[in-house]
């Protein structure tokens, strides 16, 4: 399941010093606009400790998380949406993403140049949000009156619903609001919504970049961001990417402990962002857990047991029978399927099954 975070923001706010850290690729990260040219993907791994604690039990050959990528998109500038800077480029590359990663500059220093000539998140933001909603209300207004005239004279149903969509997103916009602050109550709404692959539909998590005296606790401009955003139901991190940086250079996992533990964290930025990234995507898995491997599967939340066995085979779903089922805390407490079996606590499911996160499957299937 190849879905994709676009990390975005104004030049110099740290995207790719983030993006480096993230998937250990080398991105460039240079004091100057537009050093991202082309947009770098890293398939970084989620991190998750249930995958450690089945292996101390199992002894498998491997491990296997699950992953999800992450695109660094060159710096956008103010009038992108027009073709300034290298919008268009910018624009088609973040269309193609499922969900935002929004970093804002946070920090004070002399020696990074900013684009605007000062640091200001809630401003920062604003330009972005300003362009894809420029961006979006173009496609809208390409398409409204032409949907309109069918809706409105052909008696057309699809249309009607489509005309509804549109005029909804239309006033949204002109207000200055993101397409992604529009509800729809029926299922054809949400379709139509859905099939206008609109750029501000995308779900969005703002990373405020913070210097390392700041990355416990915020600062001054990480509240104005959570100000500004407390209306759109989106979420915060707070990141110090060059702090980041350091701590992914170190060897070893008590080095890096050590060092989070001096900067009064438990648990790295990284590790964070690529959990909400993940969930942000409405993503979970599920685990196989035996001699040759433990493995965590992608599934969509809600996915029932048919179609999470198709995320291992196709034929796994075309032939499926039956899903036997471990709790995770199950597994982890009596020690071994064997004893979970015993202990008459593994389950068997059938095709309405809803799988859920960290559910431990095996799928019995005949094709």
């Amino acid at each position: 399941m190849a879905l994709q975070c676009g990390i975005v923001g104004l030049p110099n706010v740290g995207k790719s010093t983030l993006f480096n850290c993230l998937s250990n690729a080398k991105a460039q990260a240079a004091n100057f606009p537009f050093c991202t040219i082309e947009p770098n993907v890293g398939v970084i791994t989620v991190p998750d400790e249930r995958l450690t604690r089945l292996a101390e039990i199992v002894h498998p050959g491997r491990i296997v998380p699950a992953t999800v990528e992450i695109v660094d998109i060159a710096g956008l500038v103010k009038g992108a949406s027009k073709g300034e800077g290298l919008g268009n480029q910018f624009l088609g590359n973040i269309r193609q993403t499922d969900a935002i990663i929004h970093v804002l500059r946070c920090f004070d220093d002399g020696n990074v140049v900013h684009v605007d000539g000062s640091v200001d998140p809630v401003r920062d933001k604003e330009i972005i949000d300003t362009e894809l909603q420029l961006k979006d209300l173009e496609s809208i207004e390409s398409k409204i009156s032409k949907v309109e005239k069918l809706a409105t004279m052909g008696g057309n149903k699809d249309a009607k619903v489509e005309y509804t969509v549109l005029k909804a997103y239309h006033d949204a916009l002109i207000q200055g609001k993101s397409a992604r602050t529009v509800q729809f109550d029926t299922k054809e709404e949400q379709q139509a919504a859905h099939d206008l692959f609109l750029l501000t539909t995308k779900p969005v998590l703002y990373v405020c970049n913070v210097d390392e005296a700041s990355a416990a606790t915020g600062n001054a401009y990480v509240e104005q961001v959570r100000e500004a955003v407390k209306d759109e139901g989106a979420e915060i991190l707070v990141v110090a990417a060059r702090t980041e940086a350091d701590i992914a250079e170190l060897e070893s996992f008590e080095e890096r402990q050590m060092f989070l533990e001096d900067a009064g964290l438990t648990e790295s930025g990284c590790n964070r962002l690529i959990k909400t990234a993940f969930r942000m995507l409405n993503l979970e898995t599920f685990i196989t857990a035996g001699e040759m491997e433990v493995k965590a599967w992608t599934y969509r939340k809600g996915w029932k047991a048919p179609q999470c066995a198709g995320v291992i085979h196709t034929d796994f779903e075309r032939g499926f029978i039956r899903a036997e089922v471990i709790k995770y805390d199950d597994y982890i407490r009596l020690g071994s399927e064997a004893a979970v079996r015993d202990a008459g606590l593994l389950h068997i499911e059938g095709k309405e099954y809803v799988v859920q996160d960290g559910d431990i499957m095996h799928f019995r299937f005949n094709v």
